[in-house]
């Protein structure tokens, strides 16, 4: 029997409870080219404190139920870039809720260059844990034509004083943006990691209805990745994720009915998590095997993998038969084992 070390993000657990707060363009002094905020949450621009009064709603009712503690999670706009009133409004709510046991933690996402030192010590005062950037890549001539107001090295700057506020920091990539190549995401993706996030998220970019992008596909000045190009250069990026352990808490958006009738083109599809794991971990033991020098399966011997990866290994559609068949694995030749 073989057994092979596997990621630890490929353990099973319990996915922590979220209560996010979807702010679209709030605190935004331009608009990229790719962004559809409003597509891509469901949610429509509203003031601030619109938005907060409806999920105390929320959490009343969780509570009233007895419903557990989560995680807030404040997503879309540029968080440490919101107007002081409704940046004061959010660190109170969050407060307010952390002191009533119904929030456990809480966490932003902002740009690197709309980061300073005196809202970070807000934040961590307020109960935050985490703030993730938006850096979308490190390529400064895919940042400049998409829009982006500041430079690869903001990234590593306000990465280090998040740290040193006492913040933990989490860096989310656009891979397939305009300017963006696959062997461009792999060293965005290796840049990144050399920062020592506690978390990435990959969002391959979409083309969304209403976004100047729109009007550049339409011209022919851009074409997106198709779905194959994508999932392979996510793998990749994943994998080298799991090797570092880093964990990739999210790949694509979450599919909104909004988002869904908004997209015009680019790598969209349902199940595109699964199917990048699913890559990725073929990558992975393919690239075991090369470093034990193991050419194939040695006969008469099974491979041992974990039965909650059984729905997946294969592919879509068993797509990845072929890829396994190389090695000498095939679906007869692996035990699937209980636990981890």
């Amino acid at each position: 029997m073989l057994h092979i070390p596997l990621p630890k993000a490929l353990e099973p657990f319990q996915r922590p409870l979220i209560e996010p707060v979807f702010l679209p363009f709030a605190g935004c002094t331009a608009r990229c080219v790719f962004c559809g905020q409003e597509a891509q949450t469901g949610k429509r621009s509203a003031p601030v404190s619109l938005h907060l009064a409806k999920t105390a709603a929320r959490l009343e009712k969780l509570e009233r139920q007895g419903e557990p503690g989560r995680e807030l999670a404040f997503y879309g706009g540029t968080f440490t870039a919101l107007p002081p009133a409704d940046f004061f409004a959010c660190l109170n709510f969050a407060r307010h809720w952390r002191e009533r046991g119904m929030i456990r933690a809480v966490r932003c996402s902002t740009r690197p260059d709309a980061v300073d030192a005196e809202r970070l010590l807000m934040l961590k005062d307020a109960g935050f844990s985490i703030v993730e950037l938006g850096a979308q890549s490190f390529d400064g001539a895919a940042l400049a034509r998409c829009g982006r107001p500041y430079a690869p090295g903001d990234t590593a700057r306000t990465t280090a004083l998040i740290r040193e506020c006492g913040l933990l920091p989490g860096i989310q990539l656009l891979p397939g943006m305009p300017g963006s190549t696959p062997e461009g995401f792999s060293k965005d993706v290796e840049q990144a990691l050399a920062l020592s996030p506690v978390c990435l998220r990959f969002y391959p970019c979409l083309v969304i209805e209403g976004t100047r992008l729109a009007a550049w596909w339409r011209n022919g000045g851009f074409a997106p990745w198709n779905l194959e190009n994508a999932v392979k250069a996510l793998a990749q990026g994943l994998m080298r994720a799991w090797q570092a352990d880093v964990p990739v808490i999210r790949i694509g958006l979450a599919p909104e009915r909004e988002l869904t009738h908004a997209v015009l083109a680019g790598p969209v599809h349902p199940a595109l998590g699964q199917m990048v794991t699913a890559k990725a971990l073929l990558l992975y033991i393919r690239n075991y095997f090369a470093q034990a020098e193991i050419g194939r399966l040695p006969k008469e011997c099974r491979l041992a993998l974990p039965g909650h990866l059984q729905g997946m290994l294969f592919g879509q559609k068993n797509n990845l038969l072929s890829g396994y068949a190389v090695l000498g694995i095939t679906p007869d030749r692996i035990a699937w084992t209980k636990g981890n």
